[in-house]
């Protein structure tokens, strides 16, 4: 299609701004600096501009139209979360198939109805409940809300019997739980205080955030009156609440940074019907955040503990706060040779959920730690969404693979029996496709897994278009799990590889510091080598070969593709972290030092540097046609980072016939609670572009 290649490389003029840093004697240019400003007119007149050059692009593609009608075909199915149930009530979010956001409904007997439908809240759908919670006896339900996208969150309070909503109202919420007070008059939450009008970036959309605290609210009360339930020693830790299984101990998780490790101060709050807030914690677990705390349960003055101390792949410990010494600790489900993944406490019993080369197992465990058995799942995938509560005899999980969207089964505790609960109906046949485990060595020898799933019949013939994601970043862990864009893509006879990169949580604490800091580089190493395998084993070929990635992994994609140009025939970069001199300066991006390290260190800037998707673009490269994917008021991922990637790519691939476009969502964020319709238009995007330039 040369009249499309050829109208894509009369890129918008981006002016090279003159901005030069010294990082610890080395001259560092950062020529597209003033791209970070997202309100300034210039930036807004460039958005415009890209925005002009990428969507009559795309929108041209021969095959995007084809697939966005079969996309907007297999994402039509009606879709539940696992129930869960309170007081006698089932509450669960259904979304008939093209609502743009899920409903919550609420079932006491025969027939749900709707609670809160987020559809009815704005018009372009862009309105998403992001939590929601159900109080004790099911009289009040606390939900949160964000809008186009945002971490920024509202919580606000609905009556249950009568879906009206109460007038409290909680405003400066991110990166928050809740937790009611058993006797339904207060809610733990987080929430950062409002920016100081004499600071510089006060009401920007990206200040960096600092001060984040734990707070009780009362209901009937104004937020001004909230109770400091714990407030962090340092700005830049953030702090997360939670209850006991019996109301008795509030619970303050605190983390400095990104890293699941944390500390743990456990509050007595005396009477779980009148609970009293302030005064000491009668525990503090974790004080030098090298390990992780998580309570899955308590009975009594005794808790249970997920942890990584003496178990870097995690084990279950109980503790008794009347003699809470380490010596004293008793080891209920201990560490195995595959990683814990989470611990629910469920009908007297721990549903303990494990990942065997990264895909689901689940056993049950006695509290006394007996093991109960393994529960039998369907096969190779995923279990997620697991609810249920100590004083009920039945779970809820969901499972999933990559061909299965996600059913929900219901789980006898006392026999151990997984039976199907609801199941969706598919425009499909999930036994066309098969996924196969294969495990290859990278760089420097390590054996690293990855999934490889395709239509049935498929010949290795080198011909195959291919789509290779990943992640490799921040302990998480990437199982099967099943996708619309997936399935369209083999569906049209193309392979999808998932490969489980150093720096996920697939292999415990070792396999994630394995990519982290210096070591980051063994993430895109891992990447290449996952390229390398699937073109020896004839899957695919460099020339049918894409590569896509988001937030982390679209960090992964820009420094892959910088160091291996040759190997892929198209690149999709999705809301990465392309500028890693930069970006602990944004939001809550200081929060990922614990992962990426410093440049304001000598030793982080000697390690960040060579491989920072922005700064090693390099003129001469034949790169492959890529399509930088961010959005206007990404307040996570900042979109100044894709900015900034998408110029650096356009200006050193003048005169190259493979288009370098960026792709910008108006009134959209880093991916959480998009709305249906626009995800359909994103991913038709995706994929057109994908499949155009691999076949």
């Amino acid at each position: 299609m040369p009249c499309l290649a050829a109208a894509a490389t009369d890129y918008p003029a981006t002016p090279r701004g003159e901005v030069v840093e010294d990082y610890f004697g080395t001259a560092v240019a950062d020529p597209y600096r003033w791209l970070e400003d997202v309100d300034a007119a210039e930036t807004l007149s460039w958005v415009k501009a890209q925005q002009a050059l990428a969507e009559p692009f795309l929108a041209a593609l021969p095959e995007r139209a084809p697939l966005k009608q079969r996309l907007t075909e297999l994402w039509n199915f009606e879709r539940r979360s696992t129930p869960r149930l309170v007081a006698g009530q089932r509450f669960f979010l259904k979304n008939d198939g093209l609502q743009n956001q899920a409903e919550l409904m609420v079932q006491a007997g025969r027939l749900a109805r709707p609670l809160l439908d987020p559809n009815l809240l704005s018009k372009d759908g862009t309105t998403a409940l992001t939590q929601w919670e159900p109080s004790a006896n099911a009289t009040t339900l606390a939900y949160a809300l964000a809008e186009a996208g945002s971490d920024w969150e509202v919580i606000r309070f609905r009556t249950v019997a009568t879906a009206s909503d109460l007038p409290d109202e909680l405003l400066r919420v991110k990166f928050s739980g809740q937790a009611w007070t058993k006797d339904e008059q207060g809610l733990l939450y987080s929430r950062y205080p409002e920016p100081k009008p004499s600071t510089d970036n006060a009401g920007k959309t990206f200040e960096r955030l600092e001060n984040h605290t734990l707070y009780y609210h009362r209901l009937g009360t104004p937020q001004s009156a909230d109770l400091v339930v714990h407030a962090p020693e340092d700005p830049s830790w953030t702090a997360v609440g939670d209850l006991s299984d019996d109301g008795r101990y509030a619970l303050a998780y605190v983390t400095e940074g990104a890293s699941d490790n944390n500390r743990l101060y456990v509050y007595d709050l005396k009477d779980p019907l009148k609970p009293e807030f302030g005064g000491q914690p009668l525990l503090l677990l974790g004080k030098d955040f090298q390990r992780s705390y998580t309570v899955i349960g308590s009975e009594g003055s005794i808790l249970y503990v997920l942890t990584t101390d003496g178990a870097p792949k995690k084990r279950v410990v109980a503790i008794d706060l009347a003699h809470a010494e380490p010596e004293n600790w008793l080891t209920v489900v201990p560490e195995g040779a595959d990683v814990i993944d989470s611990v629910n406490h469920v009908g007297g019993q721990l549903l303990v959920k494990t990942l065997h080369d990264a895909s689901s197992r689940l056993s049950r465990y006695s509290l006394s730690g007996q093991k109960l058995g393994e529960v039998q799942l369907p096969g190779i995938g995923d279990v997620s969404a697991i609810t249920g509560k100590p004083g009920q005899a039945e779970a809820y999980f969901q499972f999933t693979g990559f061909a299965q969207p996600a059913s929900n089964y219901r789980l006898t505790m006392k026999t151990g029996k997984a039976q199907l609960d609801w199941a969706p109906k598919l425009a499909f046949q999930p036994a066309d496709y098969q996924t196969e485990q294969v495990f290859y060595t990278s760089k420097d020898g390590t054996k690293v897994p990855m999934f490889i799933s395709y239509k049935k019949g498929l010949k290795k013939n080198g011909a195959n278009p291919t789509l290779l994601y990943g992640y490799g970043g921040f302990n998480i862990s990437l199982s099967p799990t099943f996708s619309p864009q997936n399935l369209a893509w083999m569906e049209r006879g193309g392979v999808y590889a998932q490969p489980s990169l150093r720096g996920g949580g697939e292999y415990g604490e070792a396999w994630h510091l394995a990519g982290t800091k210096e070591r980051k580089q063994n993430v895109f190493d891992d990447f290449a080598a996952a390229a390398e395998y699937l073109i020896a084993h004839k899957y695919t070929s460099a020339k049918h070969l894409g590569i896509h990635g988001r937030s982390n992994g679209g960090l992964l994609v820009g420094a892959t593709l910088n160091q291996h140009p040759e190997l892929f025939a198209a690149a999709v970069p999705g809301v990465g972290v392309m500028d890693m001199l930069r970006f602990h300066k944004f939001t809550i991006g200081a929060a990922w030092r614990e992962d990426y390290g410093s440049s304001e260190t000598a030793e982080g800037f000697a390690y960040l540097y060579p491989y920072s998707p922005v700064h090693n673009v390099k003129p001469g490269l034949k790169y492959p046609p890529t399509l930088t994917i961010t959005a206007d008021h990404d307040d996570r991922v900042v979109p100044g980072h894709s900015f900034k990637y998408a110029a650096a790519m356009q200006w050193a691939n003048a005169g190259n016939p493979n288009p370098q476009l960026i792709r910008i969502e108006e009134r959209g964020g880093h991916g959480a609670g998009k709305p249906v319709g626009k995800k359909i238009d994103e991913v038709a995007d995706v994929l057109a572009f994908l499949v155009h330039y691999t076949k």
